[in-house]
């Protein structure tokens, strides 16, 4: 059973945390499992789409083994996308608007065909994708110093910020997801390297632990994934934090390429 009392409070908390810009204790001393986790960032998110916010598809996070390795966690899990968190290729995203983003590479899928039937296969996900794109995933996290455990992550969202897609789509069957290598480069200088590999094995076969995550009943049931939703499948290598005024390039093989700049503090301010 899920305590409401508790998802209300820690809910309360992280939306004080995204209001006010101050990153808050972890939440972990009160949330007791990840179904408890996933029930906060439900609630969250059916509190944002009340508001007004439109959601454009889902995250997988914790995918690679050196994000887990960076962060001490051993599983994945996944989060909210809404039409606010995206940009295009190119853009600048504003530094003052995120509490302490880092940056990975992802491959992103987009769907043409509902996920909504009870046990997805992965002939269901691969028929289901229309195209893949390259992608920068911008993370940021409202728990201070990023300190989070399974359920910090969980509850805020899978630590969800910004995300930027790319202009080149390209068909299934065109490329090999789980080979093509990946390089991020920070200012002009590598600092990321991996491969669809370190997405649980392969990127597809992420979104279909993510198909059966968002099918299964739990706490996330309900919302299955349909056509037009976004899916970005995890990060590709490490992640790296970002500055004011980093540019940062993401160059998939046989997929293509994506950029994003950071603008500076003061740039935000005199916007």
């Amino acid at each position: 059973m899920i305590d409401q009392h508790i998802t209300d409070q820690v809910a309360s908390r992280l939306a004080r945390a995204y209001q006010t810009g101050v990153a808050c204790p972890p939440v972990r001393d009160i949330v007791p499992n990840t179904d408890t986790a996933y029930a906060i960032q439900a609630s969250m998110t059916e509190a944002w789409l009340a508001k007004g916010r439109r959601l454009v598809g889902r995250k997988i996070g914790l995918t690679a083994a050196s994000v887990q390795q960076q962060l001490g966690i051993n599983q994945p899990d996944c989060g909210a996308l809404f039409a606010d968190m995206a940009h295009g290729d190119g853009d600048e995203v504003p530094i003052a608007t995120l509490l302490q983003p880092r940056v990975a590479g992802a491959i992103a899928f987009c769907l043409s065909r509902d996920l909504t039937m009870e046990q997805p296969t992965l002939a269901d996900v691969i028929g289901a994708v229309d195209y893949a794109v390259a992608s920068i995933e911008i993370v940021d996290s409202r728990i201070a110093g990023w300190d989070i455990s399974i359920v910090d992550t969980i509850a805020d969202n899978a630590s969800s910020g910004r995300f930027v897609l790319g202009a080149e789509p390209k068909r299934l069957g065109t490329f090999d997801p789980r080979l093509c290598g990946a390089v991020l480069e920070r200012n002009g200088q590598p600092v990321s390297f991996g491969a669809g590999a370190a997405s649980l094995g392969n990127p597809l076969v992420a979104a279909l632990w993510l198909a059966k995550t968002m099918a299964d009943g739990g706490q996330l049931g309900g919302r299955p994934l349909r056509a037009g939703d976004i899916v970005l499948s995890g990060a590709l290598g490490p992640i790296v934090p970002a500055r004011g005024g980093d540019v940062f390039e993401l160059r998939i093989n046989g997929i293509g390429s994506v950029r994003v700049t950071f603008s500076t503090a003061s740039e935000c301010l005199q916007s």
